[in-house]
């Protein structure tokens, strides 16, 4: 289907034709020109702070006349117009702008769609620094906020005011991967004329595509499955050109840029992603299968397996379920570290999406400063593990949580 036509400048508009390939395809070649400076095959990084004007006839060509070229670094460049444009091919949609992380993109796009006395509607079990930002930041700017419990589709509804400027959730969720039943929130949205957001960080658009379900702005942390390597930070945000505009007009006030050599790994990122995403579902759901029978576990949670409270939604809105295990072991927070410490392949560490296998445990790390009833409030017990699997064997990862949770065993 053809695309709308798109504002000026915006990097959308610069793609010649839709990129009318398969979704590996897309990966590897969308955004890019077939002919590339020096004949090189990769996507050059443009390392550059500002762009030089010939003569003051160009100048005037750009201020006034609307000539499509770059100005100054914060405004874009080279290298970030083509991973804009891969990225917005991938999920079919009309613009895209990428950020220096994901809660640049979070923040900055609530700020630009939001006023003094506006109000929004977000869900709790939302990424823990979006919540704050929405709960006690928005304040100091006269916007409120309304945080319901997720999945409570009456509470949603009852929440929305007259003032109501969008509701945000993410789908799957952190760390319990809930799933957000889009047609019920379209539904909603559309009868109460708000817009719709959805963090699809979890989901990925290999296995999940918000904006083909009606949703209005997709939002992602590159710095996980997108990029892929543990090694970027990078957020993007992706939807229809007018409210895109809006969003990119204030991004280039607040300057939270990504520079141009992570544009280039997440270029880079992208030519493997569906591979690795391949390899992360199988992975995860290998993983979770083999959990849920262990005699030292007391409950896993994956939306791939029948036992998860939205496994039925997840089949319906998702073609793959990730790469994230979220599990509870038997026993105290003693046992959980003893866990953690016997563990010989998996790195203790936060983020997710990326090569190699990482695990952390929520209350010593996300929730610190949380007292153990608040944590306990929030389902962050102390057994609780979040496991996201690389693109290892299967079979060493499965053997390294053996071991491990047997030596846990004696704790």
């Amino acid at each position: 289907m053809a695309r709308k036509s798109k504002p000026k400048n915006s990097p959308a508009s610069r793609a010649k034709q839709p990129f009318n390939k398969g979704f590996s395809t897309i990966s590897v070649h969308a955004g890019e020109d077939r002919l590339r400076y020096a004949d090189s095959i990769t996507t050059p990084i443009v390392q550059t702070s500002t762009f030089a004007f010939k003569d003051s006839r160009e100048i005037e060509a750009y201020t006034k006349h609307g000539k499509e070229r770059f100005e100054y670094g914060r405004y874009g460049g080279p290298t970030e117009q083509v991973a804009e444009r891969r990225l917005a091919a991938l999920v079919n949609a009309e613009d895209c702008v990428v950020f220096g992380s994901g809660m640049s993109a979070i923040t900055t796009t609530i700020l630009a769609l939001v006023k003094s006395r506006d109000h929004i509607v977000i869900t709790d079990d939302a990424y823990k620094k979006t919540l704050e930002f929405c709960s006690s930041y928005l304040q100091r700017f006269g916007v409120a906020c309304s945080i319901v419990p997720f999945g409570d589709y009456e509470a949603i509804e009852k929440a929305i005011r007259p003032n109501t400027r969008f509701i945000f959730s993410e789908s799957p969720t952190n760390p319990y991967l809930n799933i957000f039943d889009l047609e019920r929130l379209l539904e909603i949205a559309k009868k109460h004329k708000v817009l719709t957001m959805i963090d699809a960080t979890f989901g990925t658009p290999y296995n999940q595509r918000p904006l083909e379900w009606g949703v209005d702005l997709e939002l992602h942390s590159c710095t996980k499955y997108l990029g892929g390597h543990n090694d970027i930070l990078a957020g993007a945000v992706l939807g229809r050109s007018e409210l895109v505009q809006e969003i990119r007009a204030l991004h280039k006030a607040i300057g939270g840029v990504i520079d141009p050599h992570c544009c280039y790994l997440l270029l880079r990122g992208l030519k493997t992603f569906p591979l690795r995403m391949k390899a992360h579902n199988e992975t995860a759901m290998a993983v979770a299968r083999y959990l849920e029978k262990h005699p030292r576990i007391r409950r896993v949670y994956y939306p791939g397996l029948e036992s998860h409270p939205h496994h039925g939604i997840a089949q319906r809105q998702m073609t793959g379920f990730g790469g994230v295990v979220t599990f509870d072991l038997k026993g105290t927070l003693k046992t959980a570290k003893r866990f953690l410490d016997s563990l010989k392949l998996c790195y203790i560490a936060p983020s997710l999406g990326g090569v190699e296998t990482l695990i952390t445990h929520p209350a010593t790390v996300s929730y610190y400063d949380y007292t153990r009833k608040e944590r306990y409030a929030l389902g962050i017990t102390d057994t609780l593990i979040r496991l996201a699997v690389g693109v290892e064997d299967k079979e060493d990862i499965i053997a390294d949580l053996d071991q491990a949770l047997r030596k846990s065993a004696s704790a």
